[in-house]
């Protein structure tokens, strides 16, 4: 209608790699913010991004705007900002093996973005993202609802796609999360997966489908779902660009949607002082309540050994 007021949203990308720029293209797409900034100290480069997608805005969501900067002031005032820079995976090299490198890029960036924008809902979008995160959070000095990463709601993506596809049912009807580190020990929570409401266990004796065998072996693809794609392509980024977006969709029009993110947790099933994904409410001012799902022994267990090896690697990076 004429005249009608816009609610503006700014949404500040940091990093215009392969997956900031996913994570840009997609939240223009699709209206997620207002305005979208990117940053990089690549002045060229982010320069170059940002007009290419500029020069579509015809074809964007009415009102949507973008424009980038290797000057750290173009994220001032952002509601949301994604922290998409990072030290890049190479074949071979596990999430683990970067933690070193991009903490100590954290402690360069992370300061002078609080700076411009106290109040944003930080999300880290880069790995190792639950250590990476651990270290944002401390770094920033903000509280622990403003500071979360993406964790393993890709992972959750990639685990109801393929039970979608070895069952022949619609993925939006599949419902399952994987839990714990966004890497080797991340743990799929099969005993409250259900997919049209029922259970697994139920599922597997009416239809013959998703025996143990099955599953762990989808356990196994959903683990090495990065590793296929960075051998084949060099990155990951079209996939995190739309889960990302999603996540930042659920702040910026506080959703309360329930996704599997990494946060510090606190006595969740037992585990604190570890930044891990577990599912959380996800809304307005960030993340949320920790969701305590009902957790067989062994899933449990799992969820143990993946905190103690977040931790310990935060730890020996002095966080």
């Amino acid at each position: 209608m004429a005249g009608m007021k816009t609610h503006r949203t700014k949404l500040s990308i940091v990093g215009a790699g392969a997956v900031g720029t996913a994570l840009a293209y997609a939240a223009l797409i699709r209206g997620a913010a207002t305005h979208v900034a990117l940053h990089d100290i690549n002045a060229t480069k982010v320069r170059a991004e940002a007009l290419d997608m500029a020069h579509g805005s015809q074809f964007l969501p009415p009102h949507v705007t973008v424009d980038g900067s290797d000057d750290v002031a173009v994220t001032a005032g952002s509601h949301v900002v994604a922290v998409a820079a990072g030290a890049k995976q190479q074949p071979g090299e596990t999430r683990m093996d970067l933690a070193s490198k991009t903490v100590e890029m954290m402690k360069k960036l992370i300061p002078p973005l609080v700076e411009q924008s106290p109040d944003a809902v930080f999300l880290l979008v880069t790995n190792p993202v639950d250590v990476t995160t651990q270290a944002a959070l401390k770094i920033s000095g903000l509280p622990v609802n403003q500071v979360f990463g993406s964790g393993t709601v890709l992972d959750s993506s990639r685990l109801r796609w393929l039970i979608a596809q070895e069952c022949g049912v619609a993925v939006s009807n599949v419902h399952a999360y994987i839990a714990g580190e966004h890497g080797d020990t991340e743990t799929p929570l099969w005993s409250t997966a259900t997919i049209g409401g029922v259970p697994l266990a139920a599922w597997e004796r009416q239809m013959g489908q998703l025996d143990e065998t099955v599953r762990d072996r989808i356990a196994d693809q959903v683990v090495g779902a990065a590793y296929e794609v960075i051998e084949g392509k060099g990155a990951t980024n079209y996939a995190i660009g739309l889960a990302g977006t999603r996540i930042i969709e659920s702040v910026l029009r506080d959703e309360h949607r329930v996704l599997p993110v990494s946060s510090m947790l606190n006595d969740w099933h037992g585990i604190s002082e570890v930044c891990m994904s577990v599912p959380h409410i996800v809304d307005g001012s960030g993340v949320g309540t920790a969701l305590e799902l009902p957790l067989t022994d062994n899933e449990l267990a799992r969820l143990r050994a993946s905190a103690d090896h977040i931790r310990a690697v935060a730890r020996g990076l002095g966080f």
